[in-house]
C-alpha cells in the first residue's frame, strides 16, 4: 500500500502523516500529476488511527472516480471492490472488505444526510476542491459541522491544485485556532511551449480546432488532448477532423471524452494508442484534473467551458458557455507536460485577459437543490461556508420550492441565515 517512490507526492507524504496522525483538518495542495488521488489514500489506509475502519474519498466527475478506483485496485492487485470500491450514480462497486471508497459529490451528501455521525469512517478527503462545485461545497459544510457535534475523531483533508490554500486553511481553522496544518508538494512536469492561434474572423470553432490539431500534429509526436466546451462541439470537431489533411490524419484515432460516454468507452480513451497510431482526444473539462491520459504530448484548447449561471429575471439556472480562467488554463496546458516536454495551443489571442480563478458554483447557480439540503439537514443556520450562499438567491429558492409545496415554513425558518456562521472565516474574494 505505499506509495509508488517515483511519484512526486512521496516527497511529502512524512510530513503529511505526521501532521493528519495529530490534527483533524489538514490541506493539501499539489498540482496535476503529483499523484495525490491516488498514492495519498492508500497512504493514509495503513495508519494507525485509520486501522478497521473506512476512508471516504470524494471525487468530483464520474470518469475520474472509476479511474482512480480501477488504478488502486490494480496497485494492490485486487479487483475493484474489495480494499478500493466506488459508489456513483447508478454504479456500485463495493464489497464487504472495502475500506476506501471512492464517491461523487451527490452520494458523499446523502451518505452524510444519512447518519451524521459516519459510522466506521475515519476520515473524509476532499479531491480537486478547487473546482468547487456546489456539492463539494455543501458536503465540506456538513462535514465540519458532524465532525464538531458528533464525531470529532473525524479526519477531513481537502486537496487542491490551484485554491488559495491559505485562504482555506484559514476557513478550516477550528475554533480558537488561526489556521490548520497546510502541506504542500511541488510536483514534477516538463516545460510546456505556449502558443496562441486566435481564430480568424468568423471562423466556426470546429474549424479553429482543425487548424490548431493539424499544427500540434506537424510539430509533436504522441496523443493530443483538445479541450472543448460540451458534447456538441466535441461532435461537430470530430466531423471537421475526419474530412482534414489524410497525410497528417492517416494514422490518427478520433476519441471523444464526456461525462455522457459508456463505462467501456471512457476506458478506451485512458489506454495508450496501438503501436504506431495516435489519437485526437476531443474532451470537455472532465479532462482538465484527476484524469490522468498516457501518452498525450499537445493540447489545443479552445479555452471555452459550459458552466451553470443562475438568471434571476427567470428564476432558473441555464448551461453558458464562457471562457475559463487563468487557472484553468494552466492546468490544461500542464496536461501536454507529464511526462516529456509539451506544446499547447491557445485558440485565443494572446492579448486576452482571463480572470485569475473560477468562481465558486455556489455563487452564480440556481439555490433550489441546496435549500432542500439545508431543509433536509434540520437546523442549517450554523453552517460555515467557504463561500456563503448568496442571502437573496437562496431566499428565492426557499420562496419558490414554499410555493410550490415541496417545502414547509418551519424548515425554511431553520436554516434562514446559512452559511453565514464564522463569516470572519469564510468570507473574502470568490476562488
Amino acid at each position: 500500500m505505499s506509495a509508488t517512490p517515483t511519484l512526486p507526492i512521496a516527497a511529502a507524504l512524512p510530513e503529511l502523516l505526521a501532521a493528519i496522525a495529530s490534527h483533524s483538518r489538514i490541506v493539501l495542495e499539489a498540482p496535476p500529476g503529483a499523484g495525490k488521488t491516488t498514492a495519498v489514500p492508500l497512504a493514509l489506509l495503513r495508519q494507525a488511527w485509520c486501522a478497521e475502519k473506512k476512508i471516504i474519498l470524494l471525487e468530483p466527475r464520474r470518469i475520474a472516480a472509476r479511474s482512480a478506483a480501477q488504478f488502486m485496485a490494480k496497485t494492490l492487485a485486487e479487483p475493484v471492490g474489495e480494499t478500493v470500491g466506488y459508489r456513483i450514480r447508478f454504479d456500485n462497486q463495493v464489497g464487504p472488505r472495502t475500506r476506501l471508497e471512492i464517491v461523487t459529490e451527490g452520494v458523499l451528501t446523502r451518505m452524510v444526510q444519512a447518519d451524521p455521525s459516519l459510522p466506521g469512517v475515519a476520515c473524509v478527503i476532499f479531491d480537486e476542491f478547487h473546482e468547487r462545485h456546489l456539492h463539494a461545497d455543501l458536503a465540506l459544510a456538513l462535514c465540519l459541522e458532524a465532525q464538531s457535534a458528533l464525531c470529532p475523531e473525524l479526519k477531513i483533508l481537502v486537496m487542491s491544485a490551484t485554491l488559495d490554500g491559505e485562504r482555506l486553511a484559514n476557513f478550516l481553522a477550528p475554533a480558537g485556532e488561526a489556521s490548520v496544518p497546510r502541506i504542500r508538494s511541488e510536483g514534477k512536469s516538463f516545460p510546456v511551449e505556449i502558443e496562441y492561434l486566435a481564430p480568424t474572423r468568423e471562423e466556426a470553432l470546429e474549424l479553429s480546432v482543425a487548424r490548431g490539431v493539424m499544427h500540434a500534429l506537424a510539430r509533436t509526436d504522441g496523443d493530443i488532448l483538445v479541450f472543448l466546451p460540451g458534447k456538441r462541439e466535441i461532435e461537430r470537431a470530430s466531423r471537421a477532423l475526419s474530412g482534414a489533411n489524410p497525410a497528417l490524419m492517416g494514422n490518427v484515432e478520433l476519441h471523444p471524452l464526456h461525462g455522457e460516454l459508456s463505462v467501456d468507452a471512457q476506458a478506451l480513451v485512458i489506454q495508450p494508442a496501438p503501436a504506431g497510431s495516435r489519437k485526437v482526444v476531443l474532451a470537455t473539462n472532465v479532462a482538465e484534473s484527476s484524469l490522468t491520459l498516457p501518452g498525450v504530448r499537445a493540447v489545443v484548447d479552445s479555452g471555452l467551458a459550459r458552466q451553470p449561471r443562475f438568471d434571476p429575471n427567470t428564476g432558473f439556472a441555464t448551461l453558458q458557455e464562457s471562457y475559463i480562467s487563468a487557472a484553468s488554463a494552466t492546468q490544461r496546458a500542464g496536461r501536454a507536460g507529464r511526462v516529456a516536454p509539451g506544446l499547447a495551443i491557445r485558440l485565443w489571442p494572446e492579448s486576452k485577459r482571463l480572470e485569475l480563478q473560477s468562481k465558486a458554483e455556489i455563487l452564480h447557480t440556481d439555490l433550489s437543490g441546496l435549500a432542500l439540503e439545508l431543509a433536509a439537514w434540520g437546523d442549517s443556520s450554523g453552517l460555515a461556508f467557504l463561500d456563503p450562499p448568496p442571502a437573496g438567491v437562496l431566499s428565492g429558492a426557499q420562496n419558490l420550492l414554499l410555493s410550490l409545496g415541496a417545502l414547509e415554513l418551519g424548515a425554511v425558518d431553520k436554516s434562514r441565515g446559512s452559511g453565514t456562521a464564522d463569516k470572519s472565516r469564510g468570507s473574502g474574494t470568490a476562488d
